[in-house]
């Protein structure tokens, strides 16, 4: 039969799960501000210079010396990555799932754990990562409120005396994304208690953990009680072309997700999960290497800070960093989604705060990230934020 032009259109029509889902404004920006001029405080890539190249090929080549590890693995992770990441983390291999990075181990516990309508808190401002995970299934998500100290648990608590009941409790508790603060040990144990009154998980996104170049660690939040799930990433510490990621839960949770892996994509690379465990397993390689980062790390935030200390207006509010990649700062009366095209004139990229709000007004509020540039070049960068803030600044003014 000759072949007949079909009128049913080509363009498929999305389900009411994928039109739920925001794109990520950070991947759109990055798409505009990849101009090679552009020095760039947008993206939360670690740095390429920093990645022990040398050291994972040699793992390579080692690994593909065993025919296994390019077959098929269990779900939950080959034995020695799941080995080697309970080790890393201090837990037990049955409470460790290793996943294509910890984004995967994210939207599998949203899909385990979540139905439609069901109430999620997320950090506002919000990684917006967590934001479209849990968008994909379809969940009530409200904004708590990010201070200085972390997460705002004191408001967490009389929402949920006034009835609120939430299924899940998603925060970035160690140098969050993007706000760049650290929860204290105070909020972490009061966030664990009231998940074991209300029965609520908390997923405790710990991607920077590693990454701390001043003060004290205050320790997961899992050890002040039962109900949190941790998430962690060889991205950061080692490369993310590895995509190697983990959840750390109870083993009834890890059944639970494993489950829902098993209809992903049934399971991860047994070659990149077998060079990073013996990555992991190296302490005293991987303690000097992740020392290097922290140092780096240290010396750029250090950098970028007092840069914008220096180049924006006096009533600019800019956090200082314990470790990660990020700083957050709002300036009064700026509006930030405007500012970025004076910005990307000026030869800077940043990321507008508007595309972190759950509920929050963020309009005058942007991310930065120090990562990926040099100490020099971060101080050239801040120097132009400096000039496309008062330049936008002034607009608005006038």
């Amino acid at each position: 039969m000759p072949h007949t032009s079909s009128t049913v259109p080509l363009t498929p029509v999305p389900s009411a799960a994928a039109r739920s889902i925001r794109s990520s404004a950070i991947r759109d920006l990055l798409a505009v501000t990849a101009r090679p001029d552009i020095l760039g405080l947008a993206g939360g890539l670690p740095a390429t210079e920093l990645i022990p190249a040398e050291r994972i090929a040699r793992e390579v080549a080692a690994a593909l010396g065993d025919p296994e590890t390019l077959q098929y693995t269990l779900s939950a992770g080959t034995v020695g990555a799941r080995t080697a990441v309970a080790a890393y983390e201090g837990v037990a291999p049955d409470d460790v799932l290793v996943t294509h990075g910890s984004q995967q181990a994210l939207s599998l516990l949203a899909t385990a754990l979540v139905d439609p309508g069901d109430v999620v808190v997320v950090d506002d401002p919000v990684y917006v990562g967590a934001r479209q995970a849990f968008e994909a299934v379809r969940a009530d998500i409200r904004g708590l409120p990010l201070t200085p100290g972390g997460i705002d648990t004191e408001l967490l608590e009389r929402w949920c005396r006034d009835g609120l009941r939430p299924r899940v409790v998603h925060t970035v508790a160690t140098f969050h994304n993007p706000g760049g603060v650290t929860a204290d040990d105070d909020r972490r144990s009061h966030l664990a208690r009231l998940a074991d009154t209300y029965g609520f998980w908390v997923v405790d996104d710990n991607p920077y953990g590693r990454l701390r170049f001043r003060g004290t660690d205050p320790g997961p939040i899992r050890r002040h009680g039962g109900r949190v799930i941790s998430l962690g990433s060889a991205s950061k510490i080692l490369a993310p072309a590895l995509r190697v990621g983990w959840l750390l839960a109870p083993p009834e949770v890890v059944a639970t997700v494993e489950r829902v892996r098993q209809s992903a994509d049934l399971c991860g690379s047994s070659l990149t999960q077998s060079v990073t465990a013996a990555l992991l397993d190296d302490t005293a390689w991987l303690d000097a290497h992740v020392d290097g980062l922290c140092r780096a790390y240290g010396d750029r935030a250090e950098a970028l800070v007092g840069a914008l200390r220096t180049e924006l207006p006096d009533d600019a509010e800019i956090t200082r960093p314990d470790g990660g990649m990020f700083s957050w700062v709002r300036v009064p009366g700026l509006d930030a989604t405007a500012c970025l095209t004076v910005a990307a004139r000026e030869g800077v990229a940043f990321v507008p705060g508007p595309a972190f709000a759950v509920e929050r007004d963020l309009s005058d509020c942007l991310r930065v990230s120090y990562a990926t540039l040099r100490p020099d070049d971060l101080r050239i960068a801040a120097s132009r934020l400096g000039r496309a803030v008062a330049i936008s600044r002034g607009r608005r003014a006038g």
